[in-house]
Formats: structure tokens, sequence, C-alpha cells
């Protein structure tokens, strides 16, 4: 992994900043470039690679592909994921349901909106990868329903790969240096970032403000380096989305 970086800095991202990229049925909002050819941790702020906030139509999704060496968590926000793959998992995931593929060595799978098109509901989606810590490894599947576990004001470990969170991380990912954090707030509440050498803070609903900052909005971002200890207040219902990585993906 990466070097440790020395200056302190916290940056907004706007939402109307993001990468965006569309086709007649799905609309991507890329914090990170995703689509086509990149190299990907080459455009990554810490360990974060892709952080994608993607409107699938109803109906539509993506057809079977293949992934190698990356740790994919899957945080749906409305409507439903199907899921399937090459190592026999198959299912739907809905908000509240932690989900993380594992593609080690090598893994078939698809994505699509569970609603058929006659029901026209879209699927809104957040996908994010980062790298595993060795390469090569088994593929892998865990998900866990963790909606009774998110309280309003409190942060809760949704994917951790770090010894901190090795009691409390609902799903475990095979990077030792990450965790994801989400964080549902009403009005008035509020959450501490916790301090890392990196950190990506991306706001899918609500409005807050930033401590250092100033007032955020649903799809912008805040990327921490060398920094944390930001506390977040809501004004508006809010869900939070927080990186805390404690190396940087290789390049």
């Amino acid at each position: 992994m990466g070097s440790q970086p020395t200056a302190s800095k916290a940056v907004l991202v706007p939402s109307a900043s993001r990468g965006h990229w569309w086709n007649e049925w799905l609309d991507s909002k890329q914090s990170f470039p995703a689509t086509g050819n990149f190299d990907l941790a080459a455009n990554a702020h810490g360990l974060l690679l892709i952080h994608n906030d993607d409107t699938v139509d109803a109906g539509e999704g993506f057809d079977t592909h293949q992934h190698r060496d990356m740790e994919i968590i899957t945080w749906v926000l409305e409507g439903t994921v199907v899921h399937q793959d090459s190592m026999g998992n198959s299912g739907m995931i809905h908000p509240g349901l932690a989900q993380r593929m594992s593609a080690g060595t090598g893994v078939l799978h698809s994505e699509r909106n569970g609603a058929s098109r006659s029901e026209r509901t879209p699927l809104r989606v957040l996908q994010m990868w980062v790298p595993p810590s060795e390469a090569g490894g088994a593929p892998s599947y865990e998900e866990l329903d963790v909606t009774a576990d998110i309280t309003n004001a409190t942060m809760f470990t949704l994917a951790s790969g770090m010894t901190a969170y090795r009691d409390t991380s609902a799903i475990r990912i095979g990077n030792r240096d990450a965790a994801l954090h989400v964080a549902r707030l009403q009005p008035g509440q509020s959450v501490q970032i916790p301090d890392a050498p990196f950190g990506h803070v991306y706001l899918a609903d609500g409005a807050a403000t930033f401590e250092d900052v100033g007032d955020i909005s649903a799809g912008d971002a805040v990327r921490l380096t060398a920094t944390g200890g930001h506390r977040v207040t809501a004004t508006e219902p809010s869900e939070l989305l927080i990186w805390e990585m404690h190396s940087a993906a290789a390049h």
C-alpha cells in the first residue's frame, strides 16, 4: 500500500463536480473515474478506488461480468438489487442489507434492478471498491441485514477489515486498513469523523454542516487527508457514508 500523508486538509467535492455517465437505463454519478479504461489507483483517495451513486431503471442492470482482486461493497438506498454470482450466491439486496463480495482470484456476477419494467420502480445503489491487502485470495461473499443496528446520531461500522472493529463491524472486508461507517441523522444530531490518514465522507441524502468545511448537500463529499475529529451536524434528515482509511492504494 502507499505512503502516509503529512499535510492535513479537508477538501469539499461538490456533487456537480463528479463524473457523470449515463445510457438508456443507467444514470451513474462517479466520485472517482470508473467508466472506461482508467488507472483506478492513480485516481483513488486513500484506498477508495470507486464510489458510484447509480440509478438503474426497472428491469435493467449489469449482465454477467468478471472482477479480480477487489473488495466490492454494495449499499442500496432505494429499490432492490438482484445479485447472482459464480460462487452460487443469489438473492435480493434491499436497503439496510450490507453486502460484500471479495473477488479474489476471479468471480463472475450480475446485478439488476429487482423491479420489473411494469413496476417502474427505480433502483438507487452505492457501490464502493477498495483493493484487498493481499492479492490472490479465494473469492467470498457476505451479507447481513443491519436495519435494526443503525440508530440516529450514532456511527455504525458497516464493513471493515481493521483489528479495531473486529468485534463491531457488521461484515468483514479483506483490507486490514479500511473501515466503512454509516450514520443516519435527524436535524440537530451530529457525529464525529474518525481521525485517519485518509477519510472520505459522502452525504447520500439530506443536508448538513461539516465543521471547518461548511454546508454540504446530497451528493457532496469531503476528502480528508491526515486529519479527523470534525463534527458533521444534520440540518435535514441525512445519511452519511464515512470511509476511514489507514493506507493508500499502491500505484
